[in-house]
């Protein structure tokens, strides 16, 4: 089923959406949604944060955010790679990103939110990984039958045109790496076939 008007949806990135908005700072100024598709994210983002621009690199779906987000004031899209385009540096008082890091090199990803995040801001990565130690398969078979029962009960979709990718770091990966670059970050692994890492910049 597609979106429709601005009809909301839920899946497996969307449950992360109350967990993201709980973390943005109190008197947002500026956040950015890195990856931010159909704009569902940056459109809540908005509740919470003075001005909220959204980035992706696909033509449709920043149409599609364009479309759907009209009569929200302070809310801005950018059609780019996020990589690359000239966004202000230490320029956002928080920054998050849903199931978008493993289609980038995640130190590059990282490495860039760092120097986006003004010290104090917050960031918020929700990721996904593969498994490849026991312990890792362990917990996602568990999770297995509950992931399943989720999305039948909250009849789980996914909005058109929004490009899929196998991700290549591990759990583990993940997490040591992002612990590497962002000294002091919390991780946590999800039930729902995600993880997740919290990350404020040290005030100088």
């Amino acid at each position: 089923m597609h979106q429709t008007g601005l009809k909301s949806y839920w899946n497996t990135n969307v449950a992360r959406h109350p967990g993201i908005l709980r973390s943005v700072p109190q008197a947002c100024g500026d956040a950015l949604d890195v990856g931010c598709g159909d704009g569902l994210l940056a459109r809540k983002l908005t509740g919470r944060a003075k001005r909220v621009t959204g980035i992706d690199k696909l033509r449709q779906m920043i149409s599609r955010a364009r479309e759907l987000s009209g009569g929200h004031p302070g809310l801005t899209f950018i059609e780019g790679d996020f990589l690359t385009t000239g966004l202000p540096t230490a320029g956002y008082d928080f920054i998050c990103s849903v199931a978008t890091v493993h289609h980038m090199d995640f130190q590059a990803a990282l490495i860039r939110m760092h120097e986006l995040l003004r010290p104090g801001g917050t960031l918020v990565v929700v990721g996904l990984a593969r498994e490849t130690t026991p312990a890792e398969w362990a917990a996602t078979i568990t999770a297995a039958p509950i992931v399943r029962i989720a999305k039948v009960l909250r009849r789980a979709n996914d909005p058109g045109g929004m490009p899929t990718a196998d991700p290549q770091m591990s759990y583990g990966q993940a997490r040591a790496e992002a612990q590497r670059l962002l000294p002091g970050m919390h991780y946590r692994r999800h039930v729902l076939r995600r993880y997740s890492l919290t990350w404020e910049k040290p005030a100088p």
